[in-house]
C-alpha cells in the first residue's frame, strides 16, 4: 500500500473534502466499529471551529460514544450547558443541538431517493456527507465560532497563534496525526485542504512545519482555496489578498507542492453555479481534484498509477518551481469516440463547445487549443481579468505539465505523450462517476448522464512569475514595515524561479 493522509482545515476546505470523499467512497481506510464488524472510513483529519460540523457527532453511526476512550472524548467534548453566576444565584445556559437535515434523517433511514438535496438544504458540509467518519478524524476547536463577527477568524496570524497555543497543550502531531501515520504500510504522501486566504493559512503554515520535522522526504501537497476575485467588501479583499501572499510564502517552502484553488470569475456556458452556495462552488473544483490525484490512488502495479511524488516531480523541473497552475474542461463525452484501431486520440478539442468555438483546421492550432483549458482555478488580478484566455497563453512559457483525461468507456486503456517542447506526461483514466445527489451545476445535456469527462491539468510556467510579482507589488503597501521586506524577498524568490532559464526575448529568437 502507499498511502496519503488527508488534512482538512477549515469550513471551506471541508466542504471540498466532503465531495471527494463521497466520489471516492470506498478508498479509504480499515477499521472496526463497536460491535467488532469491520467498516471503512476515510484517513483524514477534520479540523473545524466551533458550530462548523452542523449536526455532525464525533460518535455518530458506526461508533456510539459507549466505550470510545478518554483520550477521544478530550477532543470534541464541550459541556452542553454552561453555569454562570449572577447576583449570587446561579444562571444554566444551554445551546440547543443543531437537528439533521433532512437529507440526513432521509439517509439514515435509506429514503435519500424520495429527497431531493437543494442549495437551501445545504447549510453545513455534514449535510451532504454519504460517509461515516472514525472519531479521531474529528476535531473540533472550540477557541474560535464560526461566523463569529466579534472575534472572526480571519487574521494569517490569528492561525499561527491558534496552533502554537493548541500545539503547545496537546502535541498535534503526536495526539492526532501519528496514529494515522503509523496504521499507513507505506506512506506516500499528506494531501492538505485548507484555506489559504482566512487564518487557517496561519494554521496550515505551522501544522506542516510541525510535520516537515518528522517527514522530510514524504510529499507533502497543499489546495490553498481562495476566494474568488472582487468578492466582498473593498477591506475584506485586501485582507484576503496579504493573507494569500503569507500562505505562498510561507507554505511554499514547506509543502513539495502548492496550488491555488479559487473558482474562475468567469465560467464556460455549460456550467452553472449558485455563487452564494459552497456546496455548489466546491463541488466544481472537486470535479477537477478528484481527477488529477486519481492516479495516486491507482493500485499497485497499474500502468495508470502515478504517486503524488511522481507527479510533483515530473512538474518541478528546476528544482524550485513548487506552486503550480490548475485548469480543467468538462468534456464533450460524444466526442471522445476510438478510432478504427480502437485508440483514443486527441485530434480535435474535446471540450464542451461554447459560444466562440470554432472548428480548427491545423494541427498546431489544434495542440494550441488544447492547451488553453476553459476554466483555471486560481484567481485572477484585474489584468488578467481583462485579457483572454489566448492572450493569456500568448504571453505564458510552460516548463512543465501533467495532464488527466478521463473519458475512456473502457478503464484499462491509458495514454502518455512526451513533448519535445514542453515536459509533458498525460494520462487517460475512465469517466469520473458523479454521486447521487450531486449539485446539477452542469449544463442538462452534461448532468442526464451518471458520469462526467474531465480534462484536468497542472502546469508549471511562467505565469506564475507574474501573479507573484503583482502580489509582491500589492502587499507592500498594505503590510507592517517590520514584515514588508521577508514577505516581498519570499514572493520575490517565488518569481524568479519562473523566470530561470527563460525570458520573452530568447524564446522569440529561437522561433
Amino acid at each position: 500500500m502507499r498511502e496519503i493522509v488527508t488534512l482538512q482545515l477549515g469550513q471551506r476546505a471541508n466542504y471540498l473534502a466532503t465531495h471527494f470523499w463521497n466520489t471516492q467512497a470506498c478508498r479509504n481506510s480499515a477499521g472496526q466499529g463497536p460491535s467488532g464488524e469491520d467498516t471503512y472510513t476515510p484517513r483524514t483529519l477534520i479540523y473545524d471551529l466551533k458550530g462548523g460540523f452542523g449536526s455532525l457527532r464525533k460518535w455518530d453511526g458506526l461508533y456510539d460514544q459507549q466505550g470510545v476512550r478518554e483520550d477521544f472524548k478530550k477532543l470534541w467534548y464541550v459541556p452542553k450547558e454552561a453555569r454562570i453566576i449572577r447576583n449570587g444565584s446561579v444562571v444554566k445556559q444551554q445551546d440547543a443541538p443543531i437537528p439533521r437535515s433532512e437529507y440526513q434523517e432521509a439517509l439514515n433511514e435509506g429514503l435519500e431517493q424520495n429527497c431531493k438535496l437543494t442549495s437551501k438544504m445545504v447549510i453545513y458540509w455534514s449535510d451532504f456527507t454519504r460517509v461515516f467518519y472514525h472519531p479521531r478524524s474529528i476535531i473540533q476547536i472550540n477557541d474560535y465560532e464560526l461566523g463569529s463577527s466579534i472575534l472572526p477568524f480571519e487574521q494569517w496570524s490569528s492561525g499561527e497563534a491558534l496552533f502554537d497555543t493548541l500545539d503547545k497543550e496537546h502535541d498535534l502531531h503526536d495526539r492526532d496525526f501519528r496514529p494515522w501515520a503509523e496504521e499507513c504500510d507505506q506512506m506516500q504522501a499528506i494531501q492538505t485542504f485548507g484555506s489559504a486566504d482566512d487564518a487557517w493559512g496561519g494554521f496550515a503554515s505551522r501544522y506542516l512545519e510541525s510535520l516537515r520535522d518528522e517527514y522530510g522526504k514524504t510529499a507533502v501537497w497543499f489546495w490553498g482555496l481562495e476566494e474568488g476575485a472582487g468578492q466582498g467588501q473593498k477591506t475584506k479583499q485586501l485582507q484576503r489578498t496579504v493573507n494569500v501572499a503569507q500562505s505562498l510564502q510561507t507554505i511554499s517552502s514547506l509543502a513539495s507542492m502548492y496550488i491555488p484553488l479559487a473558482v474562475p470569475l468567469h465560467l464556460p456556458p455549460y456550467v452553472n453555479i449558485d455563487e452564494a452556495s459552497q456546496w455548489h462552488a466546491s463541488g466544481l473544483l472537486s470535479m477537477a481534484v478528484e481527477s488529477m490525484t486519481l492516479p495516486s490512488r491507482q493500485k499497485p502495479g497499474s500502468t495508470r498509477r502515478g504517486l503524488l511524488g511522481d507527479i510533483e516531480a515530473a512538474l518541478n523541473v528546476n528544482g524550485n518551481q513548487r506552486v503550480a497552475e490548475f485548469q480543467c474542461s468538462i468534456i464533450d463525452p460524444s466526442r471522445q469516440q476510438p478510432n478504427t484501431d480502437g485508440q483514443y486520440e486527441d485530434t480535435m478539442d474535446c471540450r464542451v463547445r461554447t459560444t466562440d468555438s470554432h472548428d480548427l483546421a491545423h494541427e498546431d492550432e489544434i495542440e494550441k487549443t488544447n492547451s488553453m483549458l476553459d476554466m483555471r482555478f486560481s484567481t485572477e488580478g484585474p489584468l488578467q481579468t481583462a485579457l483572454s484566455i489566448q492572450q493569456r497563453e500568448q504571453a505564458n512559457h510552460v516548463f512543465s505539465k501533467v495532464e488527466s483525461i478521463r473519458g475512456l468507456p473502457s478503464p484499462g486503456r491509458e495514454m502518455r505523450e512526451e513533448d519535445e517542447a514542453v515536459s509533458r506526461k498525460r494520462r487517460r483514466l475512465a469517466f469520473l462517476p458523479i454521486v447521487e445527489h450531486f449539485p446539477e451545476i452542469l449544463d442538462a445535456s452534461m448532468s442526464s448522464t451518471k458520469n462526467a469527462a474531465i480534462h484536468a491539468s497542472l502546469s508549471t510556467s511562467s505565469q506564475m512569475s507574474k501573479r507573484m510579482k503583482g502580489l509582491q507589488s500589492t502587499v507592500a503597501r498594505m503590510v507592517h514595515v517590520s514584515d514588508r521586506e521577508a514577505l516581498s524577498n519570499g514572493l520575490g524568490e517565488i518569481a524568479e524561479a519562473y523566470k530561470e532559464g527563460w525570458d520573452s526575448a530568447s524564446d522569440e529568437e529561437s522561433n
